[in-house]
Formats: C-alpha cells, structure tokens, sequence
C-alpha cells in the first residue's frame, strides 16, 4: 500500500515537472520575437547572397536588382526581328528557313510537341478536330491539309515555314502564343511536323 502511494506520488512529480518545464519553455520561446530558437545549419536559410529586391550598398543607386548593360542579351536568348503585324508575318514566310534538319529524330520530337501544344485544338491528324473542338470549347480551328483557307490569306497547305513559326511565336485569333512554352529548336521540330501534316491528301 505504502509502496504504490509512493509509486503515484513519483508520477505525479514527474508529470508536474514535465508540464513546468514545458510553460517554462514555451514562454521563453515567445520572449524574442526575431529569435528562431534552437538554430541548425544556420547557412542553409540565412544565406550570404543579396536578395534580389533587397537594398545592397555595394551598388550607387542601393538596389540588388540592376538593369542590364545596353546592347546586352540573357544568356540563351535568341532574337527575333519579325514584328506581330501583317507585314511581320509575310516578312517571315519570306526569309525564316528552319536550321534544324529534316531527320527522324526531329520529326519524332516535333510530334511529340504537336501532340502536347497543338493537338488538343487541331487533332492529332491536323485536320482542326481536336480534343477542345469536339467538345465546342473552340470553333474555327484550321486544318492543315485539304481547301482549308488560313485567316490571313492563301490555303493552310499552303503556308510556309516561317509562316508557322511565326504563328506559334505570336499566335493568331483564338490561338495564343507558344513563344513561352516551346524554345527555337522545339518550335522549328513542330514546324517540320506541321509540314508533314500537310501533305496529307
């Protein structure tokens, strides 16, 4: 009897112990406000580099972000001198040649593309039937192939190379451009496919 009183008075010490240490703790964490407490690997979320829209003496104007020297381009960046007008896109049927060549790996890439970017309003034949066709979410899509007519002039069959690459740069009517999505190369491998699909009888 004596032993089990005791046994209940030691659990209940250690249960009154553990819920003052935990107040304890608890209210020492709150003293601080800008404390993060216990810190591990502080490097890891605390690190040396300026953020990007943080002030920085080491510039005259105080900002990190800087403006970019004149006449420079990010690294990767490819130009494109065809303006989103009419005479930009006959310009480009003119003078834009894909660079990549016709090979079955680029046509087996531009497929893919098509697929993924295009398919869904201009099926996957080009015929204009695609997925969100079918469902009415869109109407007068073109197909590629056949008498469809292109809404600039001129049959789709028609069209020339840099004509297509500068309708998936810009877009056209309800199509929005890819320019964001699909880069140089991946845009000229849909073009070789779109190509392809127009010669379909």
């Amino acid at each position: 009897m004596k032993g089990s009183i005791l046994a209940m008075n030691k659990n209940k010490i250690v249960l009154a112990s553990f819920v003052v240490l935990t107040v304890v703790t608890s209210l020492s964490a709150c003293r601080d406000k800008e404390s993060r407490g216990l810190e591990y690997a502080r490097n890891m979320y605390d690190n040396i580099a300026y953020k990007p829209n943080r002030a920085n003496k080491n510039f005259a104007d105080g900002l990190t972000n800087q403006t970019p020297p004149p006449n420079t381009d990010p690294i990767g960046f490819v130009k494109y001198e065809y303006a989103n007008t009419k005479e930009g896109y006959e310009a480009a049927g003119l003078n834009l040649k894909n660079p990549l060549p016709k090979s079955p790996q680029n046509l087996l890439s531009g497929k893919h593309y098509f697929t993924v970017f295009c398919a869904p309003c201009h099926g996957d034949q080009g015929d204009g039937k695609g997925h969100l066709v079918q469902i009415e979410k869109f109407t007068g899509v073109p197909a590629y192939h056949g008498d469809a007519a292109s809404s600039r002039g001129g049959l789709m069959k028609d069209l020339s190379e840099g004509k297509i690459y500068h309708t998936i740069m810009y877009g056209l009517n309800n199509m929005g451009s890819h320019a964001s999505q699909l880069t140089p190369d991946q845009r000229w491998k849909v073009v070789m496919y779109v190509q392809q699909l127009q010669q379909i009888q």
